[in-house]
């Protein structure tokens, strides 16, 4: 059937059985595809009925629907005549993994950052009021994306503003990449609601208007009679704390229940929270047996089995026995991570020291302050973020850790181009945004070796110190424990004469390689490891910017106040910028694609960094004469 849907009212025509028919055949389609691309699964199959729902009640694009973190719209994707897409989803060139408004005039919110929906939705909602545009606003949130922060504050503002044209929609399935924690969550697991409740305080709102009784004396006694009657029929929520109407739990795979509860919202004339119980991975087995993250997001794999068609070592799980190692020899190790223990290589120090890890739920911010004052009590915090993640909590490590000197120690996974989750997900400007921070301490290891001996060089530390490596795969993990490394040490790993590249992480092999080739040609090249991004080593202008009559930098991260602006700021005074260049990313929001063919394509390659520096070297020569 999914060849018959070119657009959402394409859905609106069918009848139940063929309604049905077409989740299944969905269902089958996303697991078939996917095990082929990879992409986000299990959120997808259990959103199918709801995303049906969505289409059949609202007009999109008439009606906005704006999908939080975005993970989750694959099948969205689907109803409005993208099919054929997900044969190149993720991949270069193809379909984004999550919606772009390149791709389509449904998609408004492209990023894959939680918790923001709601904000884009009041804001469409409350300029769409002013200018007079009729239609509504939808915003789908996740249980784990609702415990962040921005959802709070803009549940706030929908709260004081009630705009009659917005809805949200919760979809609990109990989880965002793990089980969903905090508070929240297990008020939400304990909703209730009864249907008589809306139909008996109308009623009864009604007859108070026929008692004589005016003025605020009627005010007081239809207040008191309808929270009266609120806390007989439902126990109070926090949106009904809030001031906000709120449906449910309604099941999130009864598709003519979800039809009629969406409707009664867009008739209401107010701001409505839905909250709709889901199941993660819904249809398929492999899915809904996974305890640890329910195949949330997966690379190609077997559909018969839902296994991973290659298993490799990666630096994750290299940093996840460096840690586990380090928690056994100090009980003052504890780990905190924002909603993502598996993704970050935790699983095996929470099961070791279920006492010393924290899941704080998507709230990277909270996350970093909960860990500078454990910090301030004599522990030994260690924050595993993505890269792309500790963005949202800038303020926080400034001001609440480094400005204190605080040892915390930050763990950024997947810093650098990350691959298919595309421009969002790139952790490509952290060398920027930290190295700007007065007492905090960045590094970048060149293999998993150097990431095991940073970190214990990071937990004996006496401030805050970074650690960013990639997403990608390691030969072994090296026995454990392994030395620290001293601060702000770099180690020339090749001597040459002609050029120098002082390259970082994952482009110290990428530099020897290309230095190996320039041999060849009869270039003498140095390459050196610039492990330590913050503080320099001294020995850059001692040394080696007196040494090689040309250096040139190579860093996975935009150039702009990257590791080569760093270094042009320590040779400027001495006079000695001018024999700098800088290889890096390009000012711009990278695609999805594979991460060797992006760092290929902007020159960060062997045969890339062999191209820039021959045609260095001839400058330097045409200066000369």
């Amino acid at each position: 059937m999914l060849e018959s849907i070119h657009s959402p009212a394409d859905v609106r025509a069918l009848d139940r059985s063929q309604l049905a028919a077409l989740a299944e055949e969905i269902r089958a389609f996303l697991v078939e595809s996917i095990a082929k691309t990879g992409g986000h699964l299990s959120p997808n199959l259990g959103v199918v009925e709801l995303t049906l729902a969505l289409h059949r009640v609202f007009d999109s694009p008439r009606d906005a629907i704006v999908w939080d973190t975005g993970h989750q719209a694959y099948v969205h994707k689907l109803l409005t005549g993208r099919a054929e897409g997900f044969n190149n989803l993720r991949q270069p060139g193809g379909m984004s993994g999550y919606p772009s408004r390149s791709e389509s005039e449904h998609d408004l919110v492209e990023n894959s950052h939680a918790s923001t929906s709601l904000s884009y939705a009041l804001g469409l909602a409350e300029a769409r009021l002013r200018k007079g545009v009729k239609g509504h606003v939808v915003a789908v949130i996740g249980d784990g994306a609702l415990t962040g922060g921005m959802a709070y504050e803009a549940l706030n503002q929908i709260a004081h503003l009630q705009p009659p044209n917005l809805v949200v929609v919760l979809n609990d399935n109990g989880r965002s990449y793990a089980p969903t924690v905090g508070g929240l969550a297990g008020h939400l697991s304990q909703l209730q609601v009864d249907p008589r409740y809306e139909r008996l305080k109308e009623e009864i709102s009604q007859r108070l208007k026929d008692l004589p009784l005016v003025g605020r004396q009627a005010e007081q006694a239809a207040f008191r009679v309808k929270e009266s009657l609120k806390q007989l029929l439902q126990p109070s929520t926090v949106f009904d704390s809030l001031g906000l109407k709120y449906a449910g739990p309604v099941d999130g795979h009864d598709l003519a229940e979800l039809e009629e509860i969406l409707g009664r919202a867009k008739r209401l004339k107010a701001p409505t929270v839905i909250h709709v119980i889901t199941e993660k991975g819904r249809g398929y087995g492999p899915a809904v047996d996974d305890e640890i993250d329910k195949l949330h997001g997966v690379g190609a794999f077997d559909p018969l089995t839902g296994r991973a068609r290659q298993t490799e070592l990666t630096y994750t799980d290299v940093f996840g026995d460096a840690l586990l190692s380090a928690g056994s020899r100090h009980p003052e190790v504890v780990a905190i991570t924002a909603a993502m223990g598996s993704s970050t290589g935790l699983l095996g120090f929470a099961r070791a020291f279920p006492d010393r890890f924290f899941d704080v739920g998507i709230c990277e911010q909270h996350a970093v302050t909960f860990a500078a004052g454990l910090a301030m009590a004599g522990m030994r915090p260690v924050v595993c973020i993505y890269s792309t993640f500790l963005q949202r909590a800038f303020d926080q490590v400034i001001m609440d850790v480094a400005l204190h000197r605080l040892p915390v120690v930050f763990v950024l996974d997947r810093s650098g181009v990350t691959g298919a989750d595309g421009s969002s997900s790139h952790g490509v400007f952290d060398l920027g945004y930290l190295r700007m921070i007065p007492n905090l301490r960045v590094a970048a290891p060149a293999d998993a070796t150097e990431l095991c001996a940073l970190l214990e060089t990071a937990l004996s530390s006496d401030g805050p110190v970074v650690i960013r490596y990639p997403k990608g795969t390691v030969p072994a993990t090296p026995d454990l424990p392994v030395e620290p490394l001293p601060v702000g040490r770099w180690e020339e790993v090749r001597r040459g004469e002609d050029v120098a590249i002082l390259a970082v992480g994952r482009m110290v092999e990428v530099a020897r390689e290309a230095a190996d080739r320039l041999e060849q040609d009869g270039i003498s090249c140095g390459v050196v490891n610039a492990r330590w991004v913050k503080p320099m080593d001294p020995r850059l202008v001692s040394d080696w910017a007196r040494r090689y009559p040309l250096l040139i930098t190579a860093e996975d991260n935009v150039g702009s106040g990257g590791f080569g602006g760093a270094v042009l700021e320590v040779l400027a005074p001495a006079g000695l910028a001018g024999k700098v260049r800088l290889s890096a990313l390009p000012d711009m929001f990278l695609p999805h694609g594979k991460s060797a063919a992006i760092l290929a394509e902007h020159g960060l390659d062997p045969a890339g960094l062999v191209k820039q520096v021959k045609a260095a070297l001839a400058t330097v020569t045409k200066a000369k004469r």
